[in-house]
């Protein structure tokens, strides 16, 4: 699976959850936060797919996923810690890690990879 099939829906859900705790709740540090990591994410993402159409891979983008998602790992696992509470700190914790650990298993493994071209 290449990273680009993950980070423009991980982006999107990050978006989406950053846009929802502005309005439900009025918090600028979840529209902040939330669309921030999402666009920059999804910025990563389409660089990505650009770089794969080219057949190459772009390890600009996965090292800015890696960061993206390592840091939301740390911060919203350290608001689980404190509060307890499984939204949205730490849903968004464990998807983080996940991710994170998806983004160093592409980088261990050379990035993405190409299929053979058809004869």
């Amino acid at each position: 699976m290449h990273d680009f099939c993950f980070t423009i829906p991980y982006g999107l859900i990050l978006v989406a959850g950053g846009l929802f705790g502005y309005l439900k709740k009025g918090s600028t540090a979840s529209l902040g936060g939330g669309v921030v990591a999402g666009i920059l994410l999804l910025l990563a993402g389409n660089l990505s797919l650009k770089a794969f159409q080219k057949r190459r891979n772009s390890y600009l983008a996965l090292i800015l996923q890696i960061v993206i998602a390592a840091s939301l790992t740390w911060v919203m696992g350290q608001r689980y810690v404190q509060t307890s509470k499984i939204m949205p700190a730490g849903m968004i914790a464990g998807i983080s890690a996940l991710m994170t650990a998806f983004y160093v298993y592409k980088i261990a493994s050379g990035g993405n990879h190409f299929p053979m071209k058809a004869e």
